[in-house]
């Protein structure tokens, strides 16, 4: 039926190829008027009697009637969300861009008249289409398409999976007097749940504690001067430890993001900012600081830990209702009486367990856990938008560790019209600095620099990089292929619109389940996760906003194109033997069991920890049942 095919090509906007979009001839306003006939001036009756009819209707009611068209109200509603979204486009506003050509899409298909029957809906629903198309095609041009740094998955959400672990009594009463012995601002306590919760991590969540150890280092010094600058205990840290095992992509099931796992609303409270170009819910400090704002905002309100760690995970709100239900203000008073969300119940006892096991590694096994170094950075102030691949060339590194180091960054570009703080390897600001002003500053998000390797034509280098031969000779004040030298860096000018490397997002196949809360809508969930609400709708199958009779919903995160991405350089055809060696690649599969680490894994596989995650687009955490893809493993 058409107007399928037309839903699955909104949903897909984002998925458009580039030639098609470029081709598309963007239609002029279809937007029809209401027309009336002239009366006949012949003597024919029956036109006679027609006449006498419509003049028997008072001029009113045809007005009435005219003004009353339904189709065309409809017609005049999506057609003042498409202006006021190419307004936004213009202006720069591309979140609220997409929200506008949304809510117009939503008011032809949620509309009680068939697209399908008039033609007039289907040509302003073609036209909508394709200038909606037309602007993401040039939003991609400029870097600023939807494809988004990869998340990765929470560690809290694994932890939340887990109603009820076995209690090791001899662990329990071992526990209980390590913590009658551990200094700790923040009271420590030892219950079955917690005591159930260090048997997990003892055992099978053992992998996701020692990850989540070792990343600490990275983080540690920061977090705990920023903790102690806001006069909150130094022991929250183990909150990050447990919430994203301190990686700054990570995502949970409910749509939380960052080290801190902030949920889109709250962080904008407390000053986090997110839009087209950056979510600082991502950047490790600027978190940090809202998170323990909002920690120490709690605890003056409820004056107890306990429940303003509770309060962090399901709102104020939700615990200061189950606090008036039942007249306590304990904890471990509502944790008995149930009162709390699950999530919630198991929220406060996940941390205690990582703290108390943090805080003591020897008697956990745990000091063996090698911690990361401080990755130190090199900061510059731009007030211009630039592509991190460029910025990679500048420098002489991937573009991949720039987004490392950047990582509130959700694209491959850095902001417009505003400044941001660009990170830079420790040591190549100066560099940078001089090798960008070589670059025209409206042009640095298309130009790029490239190194000449053995074999380089200005004729293969120009065609791998979409331009022209005479183009890099005048940007480069050459005479011709006798001046390229190997090991030299060419600036190569690209056309706007021309990278060969960019690509629109995709999807990850599998899909992630996200349980409904009260209040939650299609935008709401969207905006959680990065990713369109008409994505959200294709996928579960919705047409408007409203989420109501679902209980879940089946979300499907951003797969960023590779940030290391180069421009292949045409060279001479390999030899059938080379291409029979890269045949017969041997790749096998491994399914993860229940205490193996990447490091056991690679090395029975006699491989590294890097290959893996190379292979396994960088996985952060492993969990039992897991197929890991090995390439070359040697036995």
């Amino acid at each position: 039926m058409r107007i399928q095919r037309l839903y699955f090509l909104i949903a897909a906007l984002v998925l458009v190829s580039g030639n098609a979009c470029q081709t598309a001839q963007r239609p002029a306003a279809l937007v029809p008027s209401v027309k009336s006939s002239a009366p006949s001036m012949n003597g024919d009756s029956s036109t006679a009697q027609s006449n006498a009819q419509a003049k028997a209707v008072p001029a009113s009611q045809n007005q009435t009637e005219a003004k009353t068209d339904p189709v065309a109200e409809l017609i005049a509603q999506v057609e003042k969300e498409y202006k006021l979204g190419e307004e936004n486009y213009k202006a720069g506003h591309l979140e609220a861009a997409k929200e506008n050509f949304d809510r117009g899409f939503n008011l032809l298909l949620s509309s009680s008249l068939d697209v399908r029957t008039d033609e007039r809906l289907q040509q302003e629903f073609d036209r909508i289409l394709d200038g909606v198309n037309g602007l993401e095609l040039q939003a991609l041009q400029e870097g600023d398409g939807f494809a988004q740094q990869k998340s990765e998955p929470a560690p809290i959400d694994e932890a939340n999976e887990v109603t009820t672990y076995p209690v090791d009594p001899n662990l329990k009463a071992k526990a209980e007097a390590e913590v009658a012995a551990t200094h700790s601002d923040l009271p420590l306590m030892m219950t079955d749940p917690v005591a159930g919760y260090i048997s997990y991590f003892s055992s099978r969540g053992r992998p996701t504690l020692e990850h989540a150890l070792a990343r600490s280092g990275r983080y540690q010094e920061m977090i705990q001067r920023v903790l102690k600058e806001e006069g909150v205990p130094q022991e929250l840290i183990y909150l990050a430890q447990a919430e994203s095992g301190f990686h700054p992509l990570a995502l949970s099931r409910a749509g939380a993001r960052g080290m801190w796992q902030f949920m889109a609303s709250r962080a904008k409270g407390y000053g986090l900012e997110r839009n087209w170009w950056i979510d600082e819910r991502q950047d490790p400090e600027k978190s940090t600081r809202a998170a323990a704002h909002h920690l120490k905002d709690l605890y003056n309100e409820f004056g107890d830990w306990y429940l303003a760690m509770a309060a962090y995970n399901s709102g104020p709100g939700t615990v200061q209702s189950a606090v008036k239900r039942t007249g306590y203000a304990d904890y471990w008073e509502l944790y008995k009486r149930n009162v709390l969300p699950k999530e919630t119940r198991n929220y406060v006892p996940i941390i205690l367990a990582v703290t108390i096991m943090a805080k003591n590694p020897r008697q956990y096994g745990l000091d063996t856990v090698v911690t990361d170094k401080p990755v130190p950075y090199d900061a510059v102030k731009i007030d211009y938008p630039v592509d991190l691949r460029l910025v990679a060339e500048c420098v002489d590194a991937s573009a991949s560790y720039l987004q490392d180091l950047n990582p509130s960054l959700l694209r491959l570009t850095t902001p417009k019209d505003r400044e941001f703080e660009l990170h830079l390897p420790a040591g190549t600001k100066d560099r940078y600095l001089t090798a960008i002003t070589a670059i025209p500053p409206d042009m640095r998000v298309w130009w790029r620099y490239h190194k000449v390797a053995p074999g380089d034509t200005l004729a293969s280098v120009a065609s791998a990089f979409h331009t022209s031969r005479q183009a890099i000779v005048q940007a480069n004040n050459l005479d011709g292929d006798n001046d390229l030298k190997t090991e030299s860096e060419l600036i190569i000018p690209v056309a706007p619109g021309k990278h060969p490397s960019d690509e629109v997002a995709s999807y990850s196949p599998r899909a992630t389940t996200y349980k409904i809360r009260k209040g939650d809508t299609v935008e709401t969930v969207a905006e959680n996760f990065g990713v369109p609400p008409a994505m959200v709708r294709r996928w579960n199958h919705l047409k408007g906003a409203s989420v109501a009779g679902r209980h879940v919903l089946y979300i499907h995160l951003p797969v960023a194109p590779d940030a290391n991405a180069k421009p292949q350089i045409a060279s001479k055809p390999r030899s059938k033997n080379s291409l029979r060696a890269s045949a017969s690649k041997t790749v096998v599969h491994h399914k993860v069991q229940r205490g193996e680490t990447l490091s056991s894994i690679a090395k029975s596989h006699n491989t590294t920890v890097d290959a893996l995650k190379e292979n396994n687009r960088n996985l952060a955490n492993l969990r039992p049942g897991m197929i890991l893809v090995i390439a070359n493993p040697s036995r």
